[in-house]
């Protein structure tokens, strides 16, 4: 009989599968469908599209209208419980009271998902918006000042991946509508760091935003200040210089070394 220090690791197949079709989906930067997931893992396509299934039930992932996976919404759940001993949200709510311009503002935090941002957290500003800003809201991020932000850290051939002819329906009359045209904002954004939504998620509000990203450049959330157009034009200059230093004062919180 082996000692327990002797003891391999047990191992269940099927948990195992599942583990490596959760990483596959987080660390590809578009949708794949079951064919293609199975393919990239060399699994049997029977064995995938069942446990697929399960994770649909269980809205582990989600399947959009093109049969593409993307995480789901229930791991929210599990990333709140993992976030309350080390989360980026604390960090937010912690640092941002260090910048009193920006308090005067919406200021919103949200990470990129595929296509869209989801949204975790927000400072309201004490003069309401009319629009609300509650977790685990998604939006498109090529109209959104967070996701043109976080965008911007993507090469190009990552986003012609993503888009390609497959830009999402506009939400306004400004939502940007080609990746040709989305490349070009994103240039201006990582000149500068600061992204702009001139109106593209709701008619009239503009917002300037930006993100943090890890140590390989990948970003970890994006935030962003929401203003009516009065108000953007006054304090443009100087809320995205705050921005900029709330950024900072994250990254080095996180213990990731700013360039």
């Amino acid at each position: 009989m082996k000692s327990s220090d002797q003891k391999s690791t047990v191992s269940v197949p099927a948990i195992d599968r599942m583990c490596l079709i959760l990483d596959l989906i987080t660390d590809t930067n578009y949708p794949l469908t079951s064919a293609e997931i199975a393919e990239q893992l060399q699994l049997p396509r029977s064995s995938t599209h069942n446990i697929l299934q399960s994770l649909l039930s269980k809205h582990l992932v989600f399947k959009d209208r093109d049969n593409r996976f993307h995480l789901g919404s229930y791991l929210l759940y599990w990333a709140g419980k993992y976030e309350k001993q080390h989360s980026i949200i604390d960090v937010f709510h912690d640092l941002i009271v260090n910048h009193p311009l920006l308090l005067q503002h919406t200021v919103t935090l949200s990470k990129i998902d595929g296509k869209e941002v989801v949204f975790l957290a927000c400072h309201e500003s004490p003069a309401p918006l009319g629009f609300t800003f509650r977790s685990g809201v998604r939006i498109p991020a090529p109209f959104a000042a967070t996701g043109k932000a976080m965008l911007a850290t993507y090469d190009d051939e990552t986003l012609t991946q993503l888009f390609g002819q497959n830009m999402p329906e506009a939400y306004t009359s400004r939502s940007v509508q080609t990746l040709e045209k989305l490349i070009d904002e994103l240039n201006e954004i990582r000149k500068t760091g600061i992204s702009l939504d001139d109106g593209q998620l709701r008619e009239g509000m503009y917002c300037l935003g930006t993100c943090v990203v890890d140590s390989d450049g990948n970003p970890l959330a994006g935030m962003a200040i929401s203003f009516v157009k009065e108000e953007f034009e006054l304090h443009r200059e100087a809320v995205s210089q705050a921005l900029l230093s709330l950024a900072k004062d994250i990254s080095l919180r996180l213990g990731i070394s700013v360039r």
